[in-house]
């Protein structure tokens, strides 16, 4: 899952990204609307967490330019306002949620995976191949009833390849699904996780190579 941050308290933004990081996805910051724009034009994301009072381009503003745009991203507003009347304006706007400040932490991780729960959402909370299956809500991978002993990385990198159901999966796509901004195009991260990831699967062997173009569950 792949997550813009937007949010111009810089402590705030960098908290919660970390926590999210942790929670298995992969997390871009930025600390005003205009770069949450540019952000989204380039990038595909499938959350935005969207401080309403953010500076430059306002949050209502960058929220009606994605609902505008059709974005394909849900967007999950944020604001130090508390009243019903501010909840439902910023509903109105095109948001697909809104949680008021200050919020608990795992609540606003139940709220992005719920929106990527929704009808029109890449993928279902559950997820199986043959005897294994991963939990995408309690983030928990089992093969014949034995739990997995997955990373953050790993269980993204088998949720992205169980989401393609069969489909190949190339490095750059895992990259661009798993990884932020940070991660170097050209480092062995994806080789590394998946290299792991399949000596924890154990056999038979589930995730085959296919030369020259990626990656996908068999």
């Amino acid at each position: 899952m792949r997550v813009l941050v937007a949010e111009d308290h810089a402590k705030l933004a960098t908290t919660v990204a970390e926590g999210l990081r942790r929670a298995g996805m992969a997390v871009d910051v930025v600390f005003d609307g205009a770069d949450a724009l540019e952000h989204t034009a380039s990038t595909e994301y499938d959350v935005v967490v969207l401080d309403r009072d953010l500076p430059g381009v306002h949050g209502d503003e960058v929220c009606r330019t994605l609902v505008a745009g059709d974005s394909p991203a849900r967007i999950l507003m944020l604001t130090g306002a508390r009243t019903v009347g501010d909840r439902i304006e910023g509903l109105g706007l095109g948001a697909d949620d809104y949680l008021p400040k200050p919020f608990d932490f795992g609540e606003l991780v139940a709220r992005i995976r719920a929106l990527m729960r929704r009808p029109g959402a890449s993928l279902p909370p559950t997820l199986s191949h043959r005897d294994l299956q991963l939990d995408s809500a309690r983030r928990q991978a089992t093969r014949a009833g034995k739990e997995l002993a997955l990373n953050p990385k790993e269980l993204a990198v088998l949720e992205v390849l169980l989401g393609a159901g069969g489909a190949v999966v190339s490095s750059e796509q895992l990259l661009e699904r798993v990884w932020d901004e940070q991660a170097d195009p050209f480092s062995q991260a994806v080789r590394t996780t998946m290299s792991r990831l399949r000596a924890k699967l154990g056999d038979p062997p589930v995730i085959e190579t296919v030369a020259r173009s990626g990656y996908r569950i068999a």
